[in-house]
């Protein structure tokens, strides 16, 4: 029997730089999504979370399950910083995470960075227009 249209949760299954961003989505891997992303050792994932609610999303659980290849995320919280809730912190710092809220911006450039050099570091992403 046929099947229909399988949709799929966004997921590229590799690590990748970002290559732009804005207009509400991201570019890698000759790629683009719309709407924000996770950047993890095991691939980039598309991710529920907005500027007004940057914290939120079942999907963040994931930095925990691969804590073991994230040393450092780069939390880009669209285009103004915004800090952490403090039990969202306390959780990172007992995973051994170092998470540094900044600007959607500000993480890409850092991420790329940080990737090109092979550090153990992920990136949680808001999309910002």
């Amino acid at each position: 029997m046929p099947k229909g249209i399988e949709i799929r949760e966004a997921h590229f299954p590799g690590r990748a730089p970002v290559e732009a961003y804005g207009n509400g989505g991201f570019r890698f891997a000759s790629m683009s999504h719309r709407g924000s992303i996770l950047c993890l050792p095991s691939g980039i994932y598309g991710w529920d979370a907005t500027a007004e609610e940057p914290f939120t999303g079942e999907r963040l659980n994931l930095v925990f399950k691969e804590d073991e290849g994230i040393r450092f995320l780069l939390f880009g919280t669209g285009r103004d910083i915004v800090r952490l809730p403090a039990g969202l912190r306390e959780r990172m710092k007992r995973a051994g995470i170092s998470c540094d809220p900044m600007s959607t911006g500000a993480a890409v450039r850092t991420f790329n960075i940080m990737l090109s050099e092979g550090r153990p570091v992920g990136a949680a992403l808001i999309a910002v227009d």
